[in-house]
């Protein structure tokens, strides 16, 4: 303890732009728990030197993209933090910008408008509706198809290196949803500008009714005799902080310097049994947590 404090002492005899700098290479949490050491730490621990180094290095070009300004702040750890908790939309609402609050790193998500859902024109398959606790204008409602086809296509470059990220189909189910007992597929894959694929299609099997439903998934399977088993391997769906409900679909890691789309798909076109009642706000894109 006495070599704790000791070490500590002499840390904060660094100058404070010497104690910015070093902080700087840290990460958001380790600033903020450098800032409970010493009062002189502290203030270089919540500096913006410190805290822009934090933030994206394009962070003034994508706020400028911005439907509506960025509330007020006055230092850049208020302004990181306001990326954390309040998702910015983009190019005239069609994607959801924030940052991930442990690392900095981007997050993404694409409407449903900028989706590419199979039918999705067709009113007698899918409807576009708004719901009040969606960051975007519209969402997409199924009304009824046999044949599910949800792809989203990111291009890497705008999100952040050195990073794994998963990719979530954000949703909900309707009280008159059906079709969903048998499992659906996930797949992800990254293709470079001229066409051709980088490594091998990653798929999944997922099944996209809340866990609270299970019970009532088995006894419709067994009344049914549906192919198909729920078991570990399969990824279920969770309720996030907003409300919605997520799938993971898959990941994928970006290089430094990589440039290529990655198509994230998320379908259902083997059973061909008709399917209602699903609400698709989104695809996002997140830094996966270790």
């Amino acid at each position: 303890m006495a070599d704790e404090n000791y070490e500590t002492s002499r840390f904060s005899l660094l100058p404070e732009g010497c104690i910015s700098n070093i902080v700087s290479f840290t990460s958001p949490k380790d600033a903020c728990r450098a800032a409970a050491v010493s009062l002189l730490v502290k203030s270089a621990a919540e500096s913006d030197t410190v805290w822009e180094r934090f933030l994206p290095p394009d962070y003034g070009k994508i706020v400028s993209r911005s439907n509506s300004p960025v509330a007020a702040y006055s230092t850049k750890k208020e302004l990181y933090f306001l990326l954390c908790e309040f998702p910015l939309l983009l190019d005239g609402g069609k994607l959801s910008f924030r940052l991930d609050k442990s690392t900095g790193k981007k997050c993404y998500m694409m409407c449903s408008r900028e989706l590419q859902i199979t039918w999705a024109d067709n009113s007698m398959y899918w409807t576009w509706t708004s719901l009040p606790d969606s960051r975007f204008a519209e969402v997409a409602e199924l009304q009824s198809v046999c044949w599910l086809e949800i792809r989203a296509i990111f291009k890497v470059q705008m999100l952040s290196p050195g990073t794994v990220y998963e990719a979530y189909l954000v949703f909900k189910l309707n009280e008159e949803h059906d079709g969903f007992d048998c499992s659906s597929k996930a797949s992800i894959k990254l293709v470079r500008e001229n066409g051709t694929e980088i490594g091998n299609e990653m798929t999944s099997s997922i099944f996209i009714v809340p866990p609270t439903q299970r019970r009532l998934i088995w006894r419709r399977r067994r009344r049914r005799s549906l192919p198909g088993q729920i078991n570990a391997d399969n990824r279920i769906s969770h309720i996030r902080r907003d409300g919605w409900f997520e799938i993971e679909l898959g990941n994928f890691f970006i290089g430094e310097g990589d440039q290529f789309d990655a198509q994230i798909e998320f379908l259902e076109i083997e059973h061909l049994n008709w399917k209602r009642g699903l609400i698709v706000e989104g695809i996002e894109l997140r830094p996966k947590h270790f």
